[in-house]
């Protein structure tokens, strides 16, 4: 069953999607550092990479057409149309664990980027948090920070940081997937018709504004250290100026950029 598609498309102005932005840019931003082309990948629907819109050349994949625009590329992570190292930096936020095998994921991902270039990713944190909610997303997999790590670095990149996200919320969060999957105990998870969405859970005004409050103590702990625990991980990382099969990868490139 094919979903709708990610919620943030119609609702970008929940309160986890301006969290996140905020976050992400804490963490990764001085990652970014100044690169000619960016790939943003799986993540077409902006609340989460507008502050990227000024980092060189930014194109778009996604396999959801709806938040693409001029330039950018109706695509699958796993089987990019880049010719490889094309991208400086690639951004994948909350796309790997939607991958199986990951492992073909990040080494697309490794492809694509330039020697040298950096991967900026996010992932769902704790397995033990896992609810219909992942199902509906059609996610495989949660993650701790040591188990994003190793995926990484299998996949042949030098991890430079990584930090869990929202440990200020977490009290909430695991609060409500510890009541969601008793509630769920048993229980199939519904049946989405194709094309919906999936939805996001409604918080009160006054929950909202404590939730966002949560969040600031992140980003000023953030700019200090990494966070040890928290319901994301963030992971960013460096492809190696040289590896062992760069002769036998350039012969892939074509005069286009386009990949063979």
């Amino acid at each position: 069953m094919v979903s709708g598609g990610s919620p943030s498309l119609g609702r970008p102005e929940y309160w986890w999607y301006r969290a996140r932005a905020d976050l992400l840019r804490v963490a990764l931003g001085e990652h970014v550092g100044s690169p000619a082309r960016l790939l943003d990948v799986g993540s077409a629907d902006g609340p989460s990479v507008g502050w990227l819109a000024r980092s060189g050349h930014r194109v778009a994949v996604d396999l959801d057409p709806r938040g693409l625009g001029r330039g950018d590329v109706c695509a699958s992570v796993m089987d990019l149309p880049f010719a490889d190292g094309s991208f400086d930096v690639v951004a994948a936020f909350d796309v790997v664990e939607h991958c199986e095998p990951e492992a073909r994921a990040l080494a697309e991902i490794a492809r694509v980027l330039a020697p040298g270039g950096r991967l900026l990713m996010s992932v769902p944190a704790y397995q033990w948090a896992w609810t219909h909610f992942d199902e509906h997303n059609h996610h495989h997999r949660r993650y701790t920070r040591p188990r994003a790590v190793r995926a990484v670095e299998a996949g042949g990149l030098e991890v430079l940081r990584a930090s869990y996200l929202f440990a200020g919320t977490l009290p909430f969060f695991a609060a409500d997937r510890l009541r969601t999957r008793l509630r769920e105990r048993g229980r199939r998870a519904d049946r989405l018709d194709e094309g919906d969405v999936p939805g996001l859970p409604e918080v009160a005004p006054w929950i909202e504004r404590t939730l966002l409050a949560a969040t600031a103590v992140d980003r000023r702990l953030l700019g200090l250290v990494d966070l040890p625990f928290g319901s994301s991980v963030v992971v960013a990382a460096r492809k190696p100026l040289s590896t062992p099969h760069a002769d036998e990868q350039s012969s892939t490139r074509t005069p286009s950029g386009a990949r063979r």
